[in-house]
């Protein structure tokens, strides 16, 4: 059998998409195989003379059925002829599937990665990757598969929703009327954005808070510049948007101010050291925190990291966001009183 040396690297998934095909029985020839793979029948012609006269493959054409088989049933290609960075890449798509793991699309993406793999991995090689690479597991919220399934059929077939919806704590459930456009993955969380007609705008809506949704029987055209990633304004917050673009300013300390620099929050983002205020011997202290600037239109998320930062962030700018981070602060400076009387 061959090297893999042999085998250029840009053939190898159409060698094995030529394998697989041959392998399920149903006598593909170079045409159809081909068309499949949208390549030119040369092309397939030289990869499955290659596969039988370099990697030995047992492959036969049929005039009856007019199209190839196995001469040996059980026969497929070893893993021997993928490169071990295709396999860790593979192992680690399979280990990213943990973050979907309590969502309805969990199992259906996992048999799916499983049936890619399963040809190629080779026996003798351990697959140290999947207790070595791991995704730790992070709280998940909790929705029907049938929920998924109605929405994701809205979505390919442009079709409105009609449901209910809580959207905090204090409010009740309220009917809905929604152009879904995307669903969003955001921390564990899904969300579905799209136009709600009552609002006459656009809207995110936490699936967990969905009840009683239905199809309707009206469709909607998908606009143009429908896509969540176009409104944030080239910041990196996640799954929350508005229209209002703002610049912010916010000091971090501690060790909020070490993962503040190891990120990028945006496209235009500046990162400031704030100098020591030692004096004397201490005029070589470290830095005491980070200034970060940038600009963005993701104003609940920007919140919610000033307020997760809790004692080593301090916001300068906008003065909305000054406002809000007091208003927090004295909530929880009131809880702080109750709990020690």
């Amino acid at each position: 059998m061959a090297n893999r040396k042999n085998l250029p690297k840009t053939a190898l998934p159409r060698i094995y998409f030529i394998d697989k095909e041959i392998a399920s029985g149903k006598y593909p020839n170079t045409k159809a195989l081909a068309k499949l793979y949208e390549t030119g029948t040369a092309t397939i012609s030289r990869d499955i003379e290659f596969m039988r006269d370099r990697l030995g493959a047992p492959i036969e054409y049929d005039y009856f059925h007019k199209g190839y088989y196995y001469t040996e049933k059980t026969f497929r290609l070893p893993a021997a002829f993928t490169s071990a960075d295709d396999m860790l890449a593979l192992g680690m798509a399979k280990t990213l599937l943990s973050l979907y793991q309590n969502t309805p699309i969990y199992e259906a993406a996992r048999q799916l990665v499983d049936a890619i793999t399963a040809p190629l991995e080779d026996p003798g090689k351990t697959r140290w990757y999947e207790d070595r690479i791991v995704v730790p597991p992070i709280p998940s919220v909790q929705f029907s598969p049938e929920l998924w399934q109605t929405i994701t059929e809205a979505l390919g077939e442009n079709r409105i929703l009609n449901f209910e919806y809580r959207s905090s704590w204090y409010t009740a459930f309220e009917t809905r009327r929604v152009r879904p456009y995307q669903l969003l993955f955001d921390n564990g969380s899904w969300y579905l954005y799209g136009y709600a007609e009552e609002r006459r705008g656009m809207r995110m809506f936490s699936l967990p808070r969905i009840r009683k949704i239905s199809l309707s029987d009206k469709t909607f055209t998908l606009p143009t510049g429908y896509d969540f990633r176009t409104k944030t304004e080239g910041s990196y917050f996640g799954a929350y948007s508005n229209e209002r673009k703002q610049r912010y300013c916010i000091n971090f300390y501690g060790e909020a101010a070490l993962r503040i620099q190891e990120r990028q929050w945006a496209a235009d983002q500046r990162i400031d050291e704030i100098p020591s205020r030692g004096k004397g011997r201490n005029r070589k202290a470290p830095p005491e925190g980070v200034t970060l600037s940038f600009t963005s239109a993701q104003y609940g998320k920007v919140l919610e990291l000033v307020l997760a930062s809790g004692r080593d962030a301090l916001p300068l700018e906008p003065p909305e966001l000054v406002e809000d981070w007091l208003a927090n602060v004295g909530d929880m400076a009131r809880r702080a009183r109750i709990i020690r009387r």
